[in-house]
């Protein structure tokens, strides 16, 4: 599936990792990565609103979907390369960055690494790494158990996954999600098929998370290095699920920062397309 009036290019990332990208519009330019257990797909409605006058970038992230999938380099900072590349070869050197989830992480990244590439950033339903794992404990974690369970040395979480790829996957995308209409059996069955050809790999960006990712973010939180550009972050009230400040979590990594919570379910851009594109364009104002 491809996303409507939208011209798709193999653009070579970092390290000769080649990602499948959709690219439509023209004006500035913005960039939307995708979260899991998905593909640049979710962007389906929110992407084409915004191409009326931006350029609209939406990868897979390596790993993910169409792009290649190498046995290694996961570590978020090598992804984020990989979409300051790609935007680079399609000829802008600056861009807004947006990201759900896995690509929110991506996105918090790119915003550290790149802060004169990344002029406006929004992150969907996350916390950043370091917060993320520090707000899990108890039994509350459970709601977290892939975290744990994709963070395992390498051999039984590809086994143990592969072995029912589609409840696995299929799993999140019928908790995670609202209104179920909002991801129709053929986004699904997409996104199913698209996981099942990438389990190694998508256990490989999970155990980064808990390994190198955590080393980044340690690092960047020593030297107090915080996101300058205009941020906006819109999560569920995970916080007052789990008992922890989501804005102040946030706030600690941002010096501009716009935080507020919704009452999407976490597929937010597929359940409520025009509540995360008018974000955008108010984000891309500031």
């Amino acid at each position: 599936m491809k996303i409507e009036g939208f011209d798709y290019q193999r653009i070579t990332g970092t390290d000769g990792v080649a990602l499948n990208v959709a690219v439509g519009g023209s004006g500035t330019p913005i960039v939307l990565l995708h979260g899991f257990p998905q593909t640049h797909l979710m962007w389906r409605h929110v992407a084409p609103a915004l191409a009326a006058d931006h350029t609209v970038i939406c990868p897979d992230l390596r790993g993910y979907g169409e792009s290649d999938k190498p046995a290694e380099g996961y570590s978020k900072r090598a992804m984020a390369a990989d979409i300051v590349a790609v935007a680079a070869q399609l000829g802008h050197q600056r861009f807004a960055l947006a990201g759900h989830d896995r690509g929110a992480l991506v996105a918090f990244r790119a915003g550290l690494d790149h802060p004169d590439v990344v002029t406006h950033l929004m992150c969907l339903d996350v916390l950043p790494n370091l917060d993320m794992w520090d707000v899990m404990h108890g039994a509350s974690a459970a709601v977290g158990f892939h975290l744990y369970l994709m963070a395992q040395p390498p051999g039984l979480p590809e086994r143990m996954i592969a072995a029912s790829s589609d409840e696995f996957f299929g799993y999140f995308l019928d908790q995670w999600v609202n209104d179920p209409a909002a991801i129709p059996a053929d986004v699904r069955a997409a996104y199913l098929a698209a996981c099942r050809r990438a389990v190694p790999s998508i256990v490989a960006d999970y155990r980064a998370t808990a390994t190198i990712d955590i080393t980044h973010d340690a690092e960047d939180l020593a030297r107090g290095n915080k996101l300058g550009m205009p941020v906006t972050v819109i999560q569920q009230d995970w916080g007052a699920a789990l008992g922890f400040d989501a804005a102040a979590r946030w706030n600690a990594w941002a010096t501009d920062l716009h935080h507020r919570t919704t009452t999407a379910g976490h597929f937010m851009a597929e359940e409520a397309p025009a509540e995360i594109t008018a974000a955008l364009r108010d984000l891309l104002n500031r």
